[in-house]
């Protein structure tokens, strides 16, 4: 009794177990195929394809039975439709590429010749173009040092013709000076001679005497020529020897001799060493004396010699 309700409650069988082995081989193959063609991925695209099975129906439990109720016999079960199979269509193959033409080896030699060729001739072109590119390089770094060199010449000769300007300057200065001394000196000679001989006119005019005996030449102022008197020579060391200053000791009692020359008043024109007592300080204090009396006095005639020769001692 329990195996005949357990029978009545219990799901009917399901059919259709042929078609479900036929699917499952076929989907093996089907798999089996795809691998096979999956191994051609260096050349053919790797498509990948899958199917399933889907069942929409699933065993239902039945319901706790009624208190007495009259079994009624289930309803059938209908068997779930089975999946429509979709089939994917595969991509097509791609054409294969024509194989390259067979080379022969001597074509292959003759290709390998004319592309080594091209490398040799490539790299003697790079070469040369390098060795122009550094000779380029030289022939600029040689005019950059030859206009350096010739710079530096230019900076020398000019500093050489700066120098020579210069010497000619300073030559061109020094002639000059020269010149002007030379000038100066003619000049103030010229100057000299000419105040010479206005002195000498002038005292020939004022001295001179109708009926005198000297010649043209003479420059005394008497009729005759005549000397001083004997105390005139005392009278005028009497007159210049107070304004000798010298205060050495001299040994022994030197002379010296003085040439002077004075105008008809007396004025003192000039003075000269005729002879060196040998001391030459008190040579130049006599003639400073000499200067600084500047006037003699007149002899006993009212006359002043033109020309006195007068000696000095530091002693006398």
């Amino acid at each position: 009794m329990n195996a005949i309700a357990h029978n009545e409650f219990a799901p009917p069988p399901t059919g259709g177990f042929g078609r479900s082995l036929s699917f499952a081989l076929f989907m093996h193959l089907l798999l089996l195929g795809a691998l096979t063609w999956g191994i051609h991925w260096k050349t053919e695209p790797n498509t990948l394809s899958a199917s399933a099975e889907l069942w929409s129906a699933v065993p239902a439990e039945a319901a706790p039975a009624a208190n007495e109720p009259e079994p009624t016999p289930p309803e059938p079960v209908k068997p779930p439709e089975p999946v429509k199979k979709v089939e994917s269509k595969p991509e097509p193959k791609p054409e294969p590429k024509p194989a390259p033409p067979k080379v022969s080896a001597a074509a292959e030699r003759e290709a390998a010749d004319i592309a080594l060729k091209k490398e040799k001739e490539k790299k003697k072109l790079e070469e040369k173009k390098e060795a122009e590119l550094e000779k380029k390089k030289k022939l600029e770094k040689e005019k950059i040092e030859k206009e350096k060199l010739e710079k530096q010449k230019a900076k020398e000769k000019e500093k050489e013709k700066e120098k020579e300007k210069a010497k000619e300057l300073e030559k061109k200065k020094k002639e000059e000076a020269t010149a002007k001394a030379k000038e100066e000196a003619k000049k103030a000679a010229a100057e000299e001679k000419r105040a010479a001989a206005l002195r000498n006119e002038n005292l020939k005019r004022m001295q001179g005497m109708a009926g005198a005996s000297g010649d043209e030449n003479a420059k005394g102022t008497a009729l005759k020529s005549s000397g001083p008197s004997a105390s005139y020579a005392g009278r005028i060391r009497a007159r210049i020897k107070p304004n000798i200053t010298f205060t050495e000791d001299v040994a022994g009692n030197p002379k010296a001799e003085v040439e002077v020359r004075t105008a008809p008043d007396g004025t003192i024109l000039s003075r000269k060493l005729l002879s060196s007592s040998g001391n030459k300080s008190w040579d130049e204090a006599v003639l400073k004396a000499i200067d600084k009396t500047a006037t003699l006095p007149r002899d006993e005639d009212g006359r002043v010699p033109p020309v006195l020769e007068i000696s000095f001692r530091p002693k006398d």
